[in-house]
């Protein structure tokens, strides 16, 4: 194939226009009880890579259940993870996967970008427990965190920033498998 016949998208364009529209859009869409940090985090990244068959209400339902786990908090004191981390993961292993079965080689570079998205999520905001960085456990102190607006003025940012952090991290991957 001639490079004429090469199809170039501009997957770093579409990352940064996608968190500019979300700065100005996300925080409302937060309050749509079928949405959540998880689910718009997935649904938003799969949105940039453009792709009819990543439109399904499945993937926005796959990945709600994921912010309910931020608020679980263990017997042994353990504290659920952000949900906007869930997102940007699972987001990360179908960006890396494409639309083939990861092969063994393959799952330990997922496994890689997966620690390396974590480790730059916890230096930013100090934690991934979602009630340590929102200051509210969601599933006790529901009231609260809707009265402070917490959504509004930290998770939105928790969200840009895993969508962000997602394009810069699968780069490589959004060149070779999604072009």
């Amino acid at each position: 194939m001639s490079s004429n016949n090469l199809v170039h998208i501009d997957f770093k364009q579409k990352f940064k226009d996608k968190i500019e529209y979300l700065k100005e859009n996300l925080a409302p869409l937060g309050k749509d009880p079928g949405n959540s940090c998880a689910s718009l985090t997935f649904m938003n990244i799969l949105d940039v890579l453009d792709r009819e068959e990543l439109t399904n209400q499945y993937f926005c339902n796959l990945a709600i259940p994921f912010s309910a786990m931020a608020a679980y908090t263990s017997k042994n004191g353990s504290k659920g993870t952000c949900g906007a981390l869930y997102g940007a993961i699972t987001a990360i292993g179908i960006i890396t996967g494409g639309k083939e079965k990861l092969v063994k080689f393959e799952v330990s570079k997922l496994y890689s970008k997966v620690i390396m998205f974590a480790n730059k999520f916890e230096r930013k905001f100090g934690s991934l427990s979602c009630e340590e960085i929102c200051g509210y456990n969601t599933g006790t102190e529901l009231k609260e965190y809707v009265r402070n607006r917490a959504w509004e003025n930290k998770c939105v940012n928790f969200v840009l920033f895993a969508i962000e952090q997602v394009g810069k991290i699968t780069g490589k991957e959004l060149q070779e498998k999604w072009i």
